[in-house]
């Protein structure tokens, strides 16, 4: 579990860019080096990740601790990958202060984002090589992508995974004998996880007022049930929920900071619980930081058995290669927009991202040296 905890904390350290970002950083961690899952077990993970409401990118983390040490390594994974953020964030809140008026992080901030297009490039190499194996699958990839960028919200995102199951369903005209999933529909609980949230939800209100309390974990916990899409989809649900909680200025600036620190954007929350409990600003971060990521976290462990047993099946064999035809193609709009749209502003960009994907690429050098050589490569070219 500590394992999986210090894993995760620091990609948590450095993961700009976003969901795909992210998405890519695991892929790469977990999937290539570490060889946790296997590319197929990953691929899956993204298309339920993606599927469901919640922040993707950290659904697919706490997947990923799960499958290496169970549901405390699913927190561990959560913990670790939160935490940086949710930190920066919280004691950002108190000092009320703002990075972007400091040039130096401004540079890091870049030259992460210049990271986060060359580490999404190496993760879509590695997925398109493994799913797109046929004109039909390259098909699928190109339509996904282009509905998500003629489209918005939840109709873009899911309608091809479903379009695409449905099809690869109607096409597998060969009979199958049908497996007996029952047994595989149950999830033991832990014992451990259930009694620390019952103390949690017990405990928490002997240190704030009972209203505040609720009203927090209430409207945190409707913007993270209905969020599809990752982070910035929150900001339109959220803002008018936090009407007479905490001002416009306030609630802008969560956004912003939230931008210009690593990790999942959903941590905006931690800013702006930290400004509704003025007397307790860091029990006030961390209720509104666990109530917009509990509702995800609960749906991907409610649904995960049904997805295992669905993608066991015989008779949906082609319906999973189309579905994983349709992660290559979120993942491929994705990186257009916004990794490459918000990262690359000149030529020199252009050539430095390629000059890092070489390198990592094909001399497999770490991704905390591209890290420092693209931030000194930011301090040369604006300076």
């Amino acid at each position: 579990m500590f394992k999986v905890m210090w894993q995760f904390f620091l990609l948590g350290l450095y993961s700009f860019g976003g969901p795909a970002a992210h998405i890519g950083y695991f892929q790469r961690e977990f999937v290539q080096n570490k060889k946790w899952l296997t590319v197929q077990d990953f691929t899956h993970a993204v298309a339920l990740c993606q599927f469901l409401p919640g922040p993707a990118s950290s659904q697919l983390g706490m997947y990923i601790g799960f499958k290496k040490a169970g549901y405390l390594g699913a927190v561990a994974a959560f913990v670790g990958f939160t935490f940086p953020s949710f930190l920066l964030l919280t004691f950002l809140a108190i000092g009320n202060q703002h990075y972007n008026d400091m040039p130096f992080i401004g540079t890091i901030i870049q030259a992460a984002k210049l990271l986060a297009v060359v580490v999404v490039a190496d993760a879509m190499w590695g997925m398109y090589k493994k799913n797109i194996t046929s004109k039909l699958t390259a098909l699928i990839a190109v339509a996904t992508a282009v509905s998500v960028f003629v489209t918005s919200g939840l109709l873009g995102q899911i309608a091809p995974i479903l379009l695409a199951a449905c099809l690869g369903f109607i096409l597998s005209s060969q009979k199958h004998r049908n497996l007996d999933v029952a047994s595989q529909l149950v999830i033991k609980p832990n014992l451990g996880i259930l009694l620390f949230f019952a103390i949690l939800l017990v405990g928490l209100p002997l240190v704030a007022t009972q209203s505040e309390v609720l009203n927090i974990l209430n409207v945190f916990y409707q913007a993270g049930s209905f969020v599809f899409g990752g982070g910035h989809v929150v900001l339109p649900l959220l803002e008018p929920m936090m009407e007479g909680m905490v001002e416009p200025d306030t609630f802008l600036s969560a956004y912003a900071s939230a931008q210009l620190v690593p990790g999942p954007m959903f941590t905006m929350a931690s800013y702006l619980g930290a400004f509704i409990i003025v007397d307790s600003p860091v029990l006030g971060s961390l209720l509104a930081t666990i109530a917009i990521f509990l509702p995800g976290s609960l749906l991907l462990f409610a649904f995960l058995p049904a997805w295992g047993a669905l993608f066991k099946h015989q008779r949906l064999q082609v319906s999973i290669l189309l579905v994983n035809a349709c992660v290559v193609g979120l993942l491929g709009s994705a990186f257009i927009n916004p990794v490459i749209s918000t990262s690359i502003s000149s030529v020199f960009d252009v050539v430095a991202v390629l000059i890092g994907f070489y390198l990592l690429k094909y001399r497999n050098i770490p991704v905390w040296v591209l890290i420092l050589l693209f931030v000194g490569y930011q301090l040369i070219i604006y300076s």
